[in-house]
């Protein structure tokens, strides 16, 4: 899958696929990191726009089928088990169940994967909405940090990071001051 672009590409690719599985698994993991710096990579022509959009893509649909099915054959058992949060676990289920009913799509496209595996959504809906939200996902982030991230990159980088640092204080600064104020008007 080289693009000729830069000798580690096959390893930038990899990395952008391992994120985004994991990330779709419902894993915490750098799904969006690296999809952003992939994207970043792409408009310095580093990487190929379209193969790092067609990773990302495929990766989180996979990862997204993943965690379905570990929902489907395992999620509830320990949702359902004993122990601590009991009766607000169930509840929750059951709140789950109203809102996957009501509204599948949504639910699909705005829950972790094996969230929807817990809630038994069928294969017609979910890989149809896993497939709708991992499109999404790759396309709005990847073309975002394409057009975007190189401009804040360049500004970053112009500045310093020093400089941005003594900003963002001067920011949560003035930020703490203002808080301060109205908490002593209130009083």
């Amino acid at each position: 899958m080289s693009t000729g672009l830069t000798g580690n590409a096959e390893l930038e690719y990899a990395a952008l696929a391992a994120g985004a599985f994991a990330s779709w698994l419902g894993l915490p993991g750098p799904g969006e990191p690296l999809l952003i710096a992939a994207g970043i990579l792409a408009a310095k022509h580093k990487l190929g726009l379209a193969p790092v959009l067609v990773v990302a893509f495929v990766a989180a649909s996979t990862g997204g089928i993943g965690g379905w099915l570990i929902g489907m054959r395992a999620g509830r058992r320990v949702v359902e088990r004993p122990g601590p949060l009991h009766a607000v676990r169930l509840r929750v289920l059951d709140r789950g169940e109203q809102v996957y009913a009501r509204w599948p799509a949504a639910a699909v496209l705005l829950t972790f994967s094996w969230i929807a595996g817990i809630h038994q959504v069928p294969a017609r809906t979910y890989l149809v909405w896993n497939a709708v939200g991992a499109a999404m996902w790759a396309v709005g982030i990847g073309l975002g940090a394409y057009f975007a991230g190189p401009p804040v990159v360049d500004v970053v980088s112009d500045v310093g990071w020093l400089t941005l640092a003594g900003l963002g204080m001067l920011i949560a600064a003035g930020i703490a001051l203002e808080l301060g104020w109205r908490r002593r008007r209130r009083t």
